[in-house]
């Protein structure tokens, strides 16, 4: 067992794969245009009044679309959903068309592209973002909800996908 007071980037990364998450597509359509990529930083802030939260990489000039069209839909995704995962993650090459080929979409109630399939969908307005580090944090309100009918999550550990 590995145990030190010292953190470098490469032991964290590391140590964070082993941190088992929920996947996620984020997506937003809106004036500014449309966009959705997979993220696990994702996750309650609070349930009154209803608000999640999200975690974007600032080193990607795309993502500026969430807070620019100011609303967000945070699609959790079901087992089986590996291949939209992996289309949405940037690391095959889709443009934002493309990607969104691969799911079946409708809206709720802020416009943002919601996932039909989703094992569970929140459909926020941009209430606060909250820059630190590499990352920058969307709080959604949480405007619309749509339960699916999976119960089995896509879920993110030790670099592979899972399901339980």
């Amino acid at each position: 067992m590995l145990k030190t007071s010292e953190v470098e980037p490469r032991q964290y990364r590391e140590t964070m794969s082993r941190f088992a998450g929920a996947v996620h597509v984020v997506t937003t359509s809106g004036d500014a245009g449309m966009r959705g990529t997979t993220v696990i930083a994702a996750c309650s802030a609070s349930d009154d009044p209803p608000t999640v939260l999200v975690c974007l990489n600032r080193g990607k000039a795309e993502n500026d679309l969430f807070m620019q069209n100011g609303v967000f839909a945070l699609n959790t995704l079901a087992a089986g959903s590996q291949e939209l995962a992996n289309g949405f993650s940037g690391l095959t090459g889709l443009t934002q068309p493309q990607r969104f080929a691969l799911g079946r979409w409708d809206t709720i109630a802020t416009g943002a592209p919601t996932l039909v399939d989703a094992a569970a969908v929140f459909d926020c307005e941009v209430e606060t973002t909250f820059d630190h580090a590499t990352h920058r944090i969307l709080f959604g309100r949480v405007r619309g909800v749509r339960i699916g009918e999976s119960l089995d999550p896509l879920l993110y550990y030790n670099r592979q996908y899972r399901v339980f």
